[in-house]
């Protein structure tokens, strides 16, 4: 159900099951979390600079696959907290910047893969929200955070008692995801903006992807934030692309950054 491929620095890896609409079972999410480690290994021998997530078919994923879940002994918090919350983790770690494109649904464990995901584009029609209204459960893998600290209270309840879904386009305008494009051009879009990614200072975007994490996760204040930019752009200076990006500017001509 899970591929990576790996070409010109950046791994795609590819939810592939568009029969249940990518909906993910125990042996899909060990898959993934495989599929990321072996990224991540390539990432440290400098073969991987961006990654990208996706979805094949007319969803992106449709959360967890309960087609043969038995309520009477479901191991829930075993699925959600011994496989999604680790894998979600392990994807927010990731030693490059991640990107993900999302058609159709993103639902439940299939937007919490959004959520750990650094940049999310979506097509115009994507649907995003909390469908498990007619289904006795709640919203998880992260949802309830995420669409309280964006959406805000009134809203987020709203979206969980009626398992109303927002579009991709109304998810962007509410500040949920970066930017949605037309169904048809996502994916092409998508690629052009990880492949650009892939060529630049990989180093310092990972500096920024670990202070912009530092304020979520800490609640940083303005003064706090700057004082770990500082430190951070002060290790930068020691860095090949550093180095290119100065004399590049003084040479007057675009620098070749090498991700070191």
């Amino acid at each position: 159900m899970i591929s990576l491929t790996i070409a010109d620095g950046v791994a795609e890896v590819v939810l592939d099951a568009p029969g249940k609409l990518n909906a993910v079972d125990p042996s899909a999410l060990a898959e993934l979390s495989q599929a990321y480690d072996d990224a991540a290994a390539a990432a440290s021998r400098g073969e991987v600079r961006a990654l990208l997530l996706r979805g094949v078919g007319r969803a992106f994923c449709a959360g967890r696959d309960i087609s043969a879940v038995d309520p009477a002994d479901d191991d829930v918090l075993g699925y959600l907290g011994g496989l999604v919350t680790p894998l979600m983790r392990k994807m927010a770690a990731f030693p490059a910047p991640t990107f993900a494109a999302a058609q159709g649904a993103a639902l439940g464990v299939g937007l919490g893969l959004l959520l750990a995901t650094d940049v999310v584009y979506v097509a115009d029609t994507a649907k995003v929200g909390s469908p498990f209204a007619n289904l006795g459960a709640t919203l998880d893998s992260g949802g309830h955070w995420y669409f309280t600290e964006r959406l805000g209270m009134h809203r987020t309840l709203d979206l969980v008692y009626t398992g109303e879904l927002l579009s991709g386009e109304e998810a962007v305008r509410a500040g949920l995801f970066s930017r949605s494009f037309p169904a048809d051009e996502l994916l092409g879009r998508t690629r052009d903006v990880v492949a650009r990614v892939a060529q630049g200072a990989t180093g310092a975007f990972v500096a920024s992807k670990e202070l912009v994490a530092q304020i979520r996760d800490r609640r940083l204040g303005l003064w706090d934030s700057m004082d770990d930019e500082n430190r951070a752009q002060a290790a930068l200076c020691d860095s090949d692309d550093y180095r290119e990006g100065f004399k590049a500017f003084q040479e007057k001509r675009k620098p070749v950054f090498s991700g070191k």
